[in-house]
This record gives structure tokens, sequence and C-alpha cells, in this order.
């Protein structure tokens, strides 16, 4: 991404699986401004759990830590920065890798207070980025569930939209999702976002602008330099 500071991981996820182009909104559990991004991004690679972006929608601060061709490792993992190593969560098979591409965004905020009623410097470039790669701005899922307790949903159970059988149906769809929203994955965040004030009322309908030819000739350079 153009705007996003490079702070190269040393591991992803893997080549995608291919799939209709997803974005997956997760919150760090540090508020904007508590923590750099650079430091945020520090700890992830560190713990080989990058995430593509990690952005403070309070300056508009972003870093760019995997190529967007390339898995994340961050569905599943666990969802704070101030983790501990008994609490790691097993990854759910492949989920990180499900779509052409799946780009997972590591917002510096905390799920029991939604970014959305804050500053959201920068997050016009980032939804325009995804619409670059055909993300649509679309919610299959809804409005992500909100979770005023830090840990315990208020209305759907963890798992990935309660669970239910239509979490698979609407993942597969593509789109834009909060991280709780992912089957299989258990995730707090991002707690109740405006999604409407995130990514408009949905009747932006993008065009990718990266033909199928394009990824192809990129795909092997992927996994060295960020190329996108």
């Amino acid at each position: 991404m153009p705007e996003a500071r490079r702070i190269r991981a040393a591991a992803d996820g893997g080549p995608l699986g291919g799939g209709a182009p997803r974005a997956v909104w997760l919150t760090l559990g540090s508020p904007a401004g508590a923590v750099s991004v650079q430091s945020a991004a520090q700890r992830l690679v560190g713990e080989h759990r990058p995430c593509h972006l990690i952005w403070d929608p309070a300056t508009g601060e972003m870093a760019q830590l995997i190529s967007v061709l390339r898995a994340g490792r961050a569905l599943g993992a666990p969802d704070r920065l101030d983790w501990m190593p008994n609490r790691v969560r097993r990854r759910p098979e492949n989920v990180n890798a499900e779509g052409r591409v799946c780009v997972q965004i590591g917002v510096l905020a905390i799920a029991s207070e939604p970014f959305t009623n804050g500053p959201l410097v920068g997050a016009e470039a980032i939804v325009s980025w995804l619409d670059s790669w055909g993300v649509a701005r679309r919610w299959p899922a809804g409005q992500p569930a909100g979770w005023p307790d830090g840990g315990r949903p208020s209305g759907k159970a963890s798992g990935g939209l309660g669970g239910g059988l239509d979490s698979g149906a609407a993942w597969a769809r593509g789109g834009h999702f909060g991280a709780s929203q992912v089957p299989g994955c258990g995730h707090a965040g991002p707690g109740a976002i405006d999604i409407h004030r995130l990514t408009g009322n949905g009747s932006h309908h993008p065009r990718s602008v990266h033909s199928t030819r394009d990824l192809s000739a990129t795909l092997a350079a992927a996994a060295l330099p960020i190329p996108a």
C-alpha cells in the first residue's frame, strides 16, 4: 500500500487458496496512541502472527508487514498485543489463506470501544486500496457484534457469526468482515463498529485494477519484497 510504511515480517501465511476477495478488520487490544504502529508491528512480527496492515485511526499512521498477495497469520492467533503464551489458540485450518486476497487490517483500538466512534484518519485510503484488489464494499455478515465486557459477546457467540450454518456462506461471498465474524476464529474484535462510516453505504462497486495476468506475474515475487 503506497501510504504505508514497510516493516517486513520474516514469515507470512504462505500462498493464497483462491475465492472471493475479502478484508478482515481486527482490533489489537490497545487504544489508538497508546503504542506506536512500529512497536505494534515489531510485536506481531516477533511473535510470527502478522496481519497485512497495522493502522492507527487517530493519526493515520500505517505499516504494511506482508504482501497482499500472501496470506496473513493473524486470524485465529491472539487478538491482543498483551497476550500470554499459555492462552495461544490453534489457528483454524486455511482460514488465513481463503480468498484471492484476504487482507487483515489490525487496528490500534479495543473491542469494547468501537474505533469508528473516533477519528478515522486514512480510512478512505485503505478502503480505496482494497477496492483496487476487488474487495467489494459489502458486509455479508452485517455489523459485527458488540463486546462491552471486552471478552464476552452481547448477543452472538464466539467462533464466527455465532457458529451458525450461514457463517460459511457469508464468508464465501467475500467483502468486509470483522474478525469476530470469521468462522472458527473466536476473535473479540472489532466490536460494534459503524460499518457505513468505515466503508460507505455499499453503493460503490469496485473494479479491480489488478488483472489475473498481473497476479500470476507477481505471485512468485510476492514472498520477497512487499510489492503491493
